[in-house]
C-alpha cells in the first residue's frame, strides 16, 4: 500500500484539530442515545419497551456499508468530496438536537415519544454517514506511520464526545434543566464544525479519478467491495479483524455485571467508569504513538497480547470486589490495554484502503468487525451463567491469545 502522497510525514497541527474535532463531533450524539436518554426516559416513566427500542437506533452505523462506496464516488466540486458530504450532514445532526432542545422534556418523553425516536434515527443516519466521509478523509490525510495518532485522536475523540453527552449531561441537567443543557450539546456540536469549515480539502487532499470506478449505478456495491476482497491477502487480512478483538467482546460486558454482584454501588460504577474511560483515551493516545514507533505487525501482537491479559486479568476480581485497589488497578489495565489494541487496528485497517476507495474500505472492516463482536458478546451471559465469571474471564483471555497465533498469516499481510 503506497503511503498517501497528500500528507507531510508529520500532520500539521491543524490537521490533527480538525480530525480530533470530527470524531468528538460524532461522540456527541452517540453519548447522549447511548447513556443519557435511557436514563432520563426511566426518570419520566417510559415503559422499558421503549428504551430497549433506543438499540434500533444503531441500525446506520451497521447498514452504512450498503451506501459507503457511493460516499467515496459522488462528491460536491464546490465544497470538496469528503467536505461536501461532513459539513451538510454535521449541520443536519446540529439542527436535529437544537430541535430536541426546543421541546419540552415532558412532550418528548410522552406523548412525543415516537417523534423522538424519528429524530434520532435521522440523527445516527447523518452521524453514521458522516463517519464514511470523515474516515476516507483521515486515511487521505495521514501518512502510514502517524495513522496510528490519526486513530488515537479517532477513539479518544469519539469516547471524550460520549463523556460530554453522557456523563457530563446527566451531571447538568439537574441544575441546568433539559433545554439549556442540550442547547449546549447543540453549540459543542457547531463549534467542533469550524474546524472542517476552514479546512481547504480541494488544495489538501485533491482526488484521482482516475483510480475510482466510472458507474454509478446498482452495481457500484459489487464492484467497489468485489475490488477490495481480490487485493493480494485480503481475505486472511479480514480474518485478523473479525477475530482480534473477539476476547474482548467476551468478557467486558460481563465487568460491571459481576461488580453490582460483589456489592458495587451505581455511583461506585459511574466513578470506575468515568476514570477507566479517560485512562483508555490516554492508552489509544499512547498507543497512537507507539504505533509509529514500533510498526503495524508488532504493535498488533503486542497491544493485542496485553488487551487478552487484561481481560483474562478480570477473573482475579471474582472474589475480590471489596478491594477496591485492585479493582481499579485492573480495570484501569484492561482500559488502557483496550484503546491500544483498538488504535492498532483501526491503523492497521487504514493501511488495506485503496486509493479513492478509503472511506467505504474501511467502513467494510469496520462494520465485519462490529458485527461478529456483537455476536460474541451477546453469549457472554450465557456463558457467564454456566461457566461463572471466572471461567468466562479466563475463556476471554485464551481466545484473545489464541487468536494472535491462528491469525499470524493475516497479521505479516500488514508489512506490505
Amino acid at each position: 500500500m503506497p503511503l498517501n502522497r497528500f500528507a507531510p510525514d508529520r500532520p500539521a497541527t491543524a490537521t490533527l484539530v480538525l480530525l480530533a474535532s470530527l470524531y468528538c463531533a460524532q461522540g456527541l450524539p452517540s453519548g447522549l442515545i447511548a447513556h443519557s436518554l435511557p436514563v432520563l426516559l426511566r426518570q419520566h416513566g417510559v415503559d422499558l419497551t421503549w428504551i430497549g427500542l433506543l438499540k434500533l437506533l444503531a441500525l446506520p452505523w451497521l447498514l452504512k456499508v450498503l451506501w459507503a462506496p457511493w460516499v467515496d464516488r459522488i462528491g460536491s466540486r464546490r465544497l470538496g468530496h469528503h467536505r461536501g458530504w461532513i459539513l451538510p450532514l454535521q449541520g443536519g445532526v446540529t439542527l436535529g438536537v437544537a430541535g430536541l432542545a426546543l421541546m419540552a422534556p415532558q412532550s418528548l418523553f410522552g406523548s412525543g415519544l415516537v417523534w423522538l425516536l424519528g429524530v434520532l434515527l435521522l440523527i445516527n443516519f447523518a452521524a453514521a454517514t458522516q463517519d464514511i466521509a470523515t474516515d476516507g478523509l483521515t486515511v487521505r490525510l495521514l501518512p502510514e506511520r502517524w495513522r496510528g495518532l490519526g486513530n488515537s485522536l479517532q477513539v479518544g475523540g469519539y469516547k471524550v464526545g460520549m463523556l460530554v453527552s453522557g456523563s457530563g449531561l446527566l451531571l447538568v441537567i439537574d441544575p441546568l434543566g433539559w433545554n439549556l443543557a442540550m442547547g449546549l450539546v447543540a453549540g459543542l456540536l457547531l463549534l467542533m464544525s469550524v474546524p472542517i469549515w476552514l479546512f481547504a480539502e480541494s488544495r489538501q487532499a485533491p482526488q484521482q479519478p482516475a483510480l475510482a470506478e466510472t458507474t454509478l449505478g446498482p452495481g457500484l456495491l459489487l464492484a467497489h467491495y468485489r475490488g477490495l476482497l481480490l487485493q493480494p491477502g485480503m481475505l486472511a487480512w479480514l480474518l485478523v479483524v473479525l477475530t482480534f478483538k473477539l476476547g474482548d467482546a467476551l468478557g467486558s460486558p460481563m465487568i460491571k455485571p459481576m461488580l453490582v454482584d460483589q456489592g458495587w454501588s451505581t455511583t461506585e460504577l459511574g466513578q470506575l467508569t468515568l476514570i477507566s474511560s479517560l485512562v483508555g483515551i490516554a492508552g489509544a493516545l499512547l498507543g497512537g504513538l507507539l504505533y509509529a514507533r514500533l510498526g503495524a505487525l508488532r504493535a498488533l501482537l503486542l497491544f493485542g497480547a496485553l488487551q487478552a491479559a487484561g481481560i483474562a486479568a478480570m477473573a482475579l476480581l471474582v472474589s475480590a470486589g471489596a478491594d477496591r485497589p485492585l479493582v481499579y488497578a485492573i480495570a484501569l489495565f484492561e482500559q488502557a490495554a483496550d484503546g491500544m489494541s483498538t488504535v492498532a487496528l483501526f491503523a492497521a485497517m487504514m493501511r488495506m484502503c485503496r486509493p479513492e476507495h478509503e472511506g467505504a474500505d474501511f467502513t467494510l472492516q469496520a462494520s465485519a468487525q462490529l458485527l461478529l463482536a456483537g455476536v460474541v458478546g451477546a453469549s457472554s451471559g450465557a456463558l457467564a451463567k454456566w461457566l461463572g465469571y471466572d471461567g468466562l474471564f479466563l475463556l476471554a483471555g485464551a481466545l484473545g491469545a489464541l487468536v494472535l497465533v491462528a491469525v499470524l498469516p493475516g497479521l505479516q499481510r500488514v508489512r506490505h
